[in-house]
């Protein structure tokens, strides 16, 4: 099994499976794919287009800085696997809205061995009166079933948790239950698109309790560093590339079992190859 990822800059992030029988599968999160996403001014270039030929998106929610209409029509045809009321949304407007129930669901070549289920998120600030507010998290297992091995681990399979725009909730700790084993890679949010971080997100220090908490293995920052109101980059100036740091420090401090692994937009990361 190889397992890969990359991050292209806030919540987006393409992960590739390669099944020890062959088959390969990609996920895309949260997709934004132009060079800004509405008012928000991306920092840097257009995402490369390692999302191209993606099997399916996990889309956490519909706010604008994670649903862009313009970004998930760059994807045709790939499923958009989300909350239902999203679905529904998505599918009124020509998308492949798929929504997900409280159950695994298989994505892309049966040989990869990928299933997908939504993750418990709560974000109920900022609530839009124009599109649903349902909000979660997606966990993705990548082999055998997690009845295989009740204690996990063991069962050979790896399990990635996209967290998805979440404060702590009670709760966080059964999550690896929900998984049906540890959490192997949490995409954590650790900031957001300006200086101010709104209720309903992890700042740095949150975000490295929840993986104490969970017991993630690997922890890849998220949703930092990269969109930022008009005129807003450098206010105050550095702001934007404090977050992944501060995270990792905290980490250190408060999740010592957890390995860190800070990407810079465009930069990749291979899990350790199993058997």
């Amino acid at each position: 099994m190889i397992l890969s990822l990359t991050w292209l800059g806030h919540s987006t992030v393409v992960l590739d499976v390669a099944g020890p029988q062959g088959g390969r599968v990609r996920l895309v999160t949260d997709p934004l794919l132009h060079r800004h996403a509405g008012l928000l001014r991306r920092r840097g270039e257009r995402p490369a287009p390692a999302w191209r030929d993606a099997d399916a998106v996990l889309l956490s929610h519909l706010h604008h800085d994670h649903a862009e209409l313009r970004s998930l029509r760059l994807l045709p045809g790939a499923p958009v696997l989300t909350a239902p009321a999203n679905a529904r949304w998505l599918r009124a407007r020509g998308l492949r809205g798929v929504g997900l129930e409280d159950a695994w669901h298989p994505v892309g070549d049966v040989r990869a061995g990928v299933a997908v289920r939504l993750a418990p998120a709560v974000h109920g600030h900022r609530p839009m009166p124009h599109r649903p507010n349902a909000v979660s998290g997606h966990l993705v297992r990548v082999g055998p079933a997690p009845d295989a091995e009740p204690g996990g681990g063991p069962d050979g399979a790896a399990r990635v948790w996209a967290v998805g725009d979440t404060e702590h909730f009670a709760g966080m700790a059964r999550l690896p239950a929900l998984a049906g084993g540890p959490v192997d890679v949490a995409l954590v949010p650790v900031s957001g698109w300006g200086p101010r971080l709104s209720g309903g997100h992890l700042g740095p220090a949150q975000a490295a309790r929840v993986c104490a908490e969970v017991g993630v293995r690997v922890a890849v920052p998220v949703h930092w560093g990269t969109l930022h109101a008009p005129g807003g980059r450098d206010l105050p100036r550095g702001w934007m590339d404090h977050a992944g740091a501060a995270f990792e420090a905290a980490a250190h401090r408060e999740a010592p079992s957890t390995q860190v692994v800070v990407l810079q937009p465009g930069e990749s990361w291979e899990m350790p190859r199993r058997p």
